[in-house]
């Protein structure tokens, strides 16, 4: 059995399960609602963080190891600069997309009408960043600090310097690298070993969200909940591919095959930095991408591309001010754009980002931030889907970038498309 059906039979299975305890737990302290605590509590909840630490235990050695190679491969000429500027303006224009067929969709389905909203229940978001110190916070003091922090854009920095000053310093730079080089096939080997744990961890993972929230979450904010997930398969299905072939000419249906691992990973994790490691593998194994453009365009996606938050605050927008009745104008909306758009680069890496950015959004237009309470049930359902349509996007511009810079192995692409299985070695990227 392939890997991927072993993972989607542990998400199916572990959304049943969770389903039959949440019934199991509604009569307090029964044997059943004793029993069902006992499962989440003592069993799902613990695999599941074992998991989830597991995968984050690999993340920040896979970012700086392999972002050291890269940027020690492309060292010696100015390509660096220009892949940066193409990789972020790549993921800002995917995010202003997004954020737009949200506002769409949401004007045209009226999530919030017949609510008549007067008050709702307070919510303290935590203060954002001013664009200043996140400039500042970008360079690190210091790095170990950063690694121990997990500050990606820090550990992407400091990667990329050391990666380059090793190209210039001849015969010592050469040994450090063949350290790096042996170094990150290990870590490799360690993303291998946990792909085949993943059908288990994933199942108590899913398990013990759906043992707490139950479906009942879902049907409360059903015309909410299902506009935003129509946006998001909309976005990840039919704007990435339509960007995807327009850009490189490649098969959108192949790509979607590829990166099916690192999509179930990003849905049942609901963490693009958990997800990293195997969204890396997937884009060197299965896409074809050479490593000196993942190690860079993957992790700076994790950090800043949130494509799928910007689709829900857009909904989320739209769904807040009809609830409230509060009318939104024309350029209203253009703000809501802007706004969500350049906050998806100023929070980086600010726990809890997507409350804290439609906190943001929601005041630039002149609406009560308390709304955000009313959508806090089902948001971690859909955070779900967010983390899998954002680990998609940096997929597909990891895959545009590397095609445009010549270096994407077209054969690697076309061959993997139909196995599961991760190959030992990466053939030579051809331009």
């Amino acid at each position: 059995m392939k890997l991927s059906t072993k993972i989607l039979i542990g998400m199916a299975a572990g959304v049943l399960v969770g389903t039959l305890l949440n019934w199991m737990s509604g009569e307090a302290g029964s044997f059943l609602a004793n029993l069902a605590a006992w499962l989440v509590n003592s069993v799902f909840d613990v695999v599941g963080s074992i998991f989830i630490a597991s995968l984050k235990l690999l993340v920040v050695p896979l970012v700086f190891v392999s972002l050291v190679c890269g940027s020690s491969a492309m060292g010696l000429n100015a390509r660096m600069g220009q892949m940066a500027a193409k990789t972020l303006g790549l993921y800002m224009v995917t995010t202003a997309i997004a954020i737009t067929l949200a506002l769409l969709l949401a004007n045209l389905i009226d999530p919030g009408v017949g609510i008549e909203m007067a008050t709702a229940a307070d919510y303290e978001p935590a203060p954002a960043p001013s664009v200043k110190q996140v400039l500042i916070d970008i360079f690190p003091t210091n790095p170990v600090q950063a690694m121990v922090e997990g500050n990606m854009l820090q550990i992407i920095v400091f990667s990329i310097l050391m990666g380059v000053a090793m190209t210039h310093s001849g015969e010592p730079g050469r040994k450090v690298l063949e350290f790096f080089q042996s170094f990150n096939e290990v870590i490799m080997t360690m993303v291998t070993f946990l792909m085949h744990i993943a059908p288990y961890g994933v199942f108590c993972l899913l398990a013990k969200i759906f043992s707490e929230l139950g479906i009942g979450a879902v049907l409360d904010l059903a015309k909410y909940f299902f506009t935003v997930l129509l946006v998001l398969l909309l976005h990840s299905l039919g704007v990435y591919s339509l960007l995807l072939k327009l850009l490189t000419g490649l098969n959108p249906l192949t790509f979607l095959k590829n990166v099916r691992p690192a999509i179930l990973f990003g849905f049942s994790t609901a963490s693009s930095n958990a997800t990293m490691p195997v969204t890396m593998t997937v884009a060197e194994k299965r896409l074809g991408i050479d490593n000196a453009v993942a190690s860079f365009t993957v992790p700076l996606g994790a950090t800043i591309n949130m494509d799928g938050t910007a689709i829900m605050q857009g909904v989320a927008t739209v769904f807040i001010a009809q609830a409230f009745n509060v009318d939104i104008s024309i350029g209203g909306y253009l703000a809501v754009i802007a706004t969500a758009t350049l906050a998806s680069v100023g929070t980086a890496g600010v726990p809890g980002v997507g409350l804290i950015t439609l906190s943001m959004v929601l005041q630039q237009v002149g609406l009560p931030v308390e709304g955000i309470a009313l959508i806090i049930g089902v948001d971690r359902l859909l955070d779900m889907v967010r983390t899998a349509v954002n680990v998609t996007g940096d997929c597909m511009v990891s895959t545009v970038v590397a095609k445009g810079e010549g270096l994407f192995s077209e054969g690697i692409y076309n061959e993997v498309s139909d196995r599961d299985s991760f190959p030992a070695t990466q053939p030579e990227a051809k331009g």
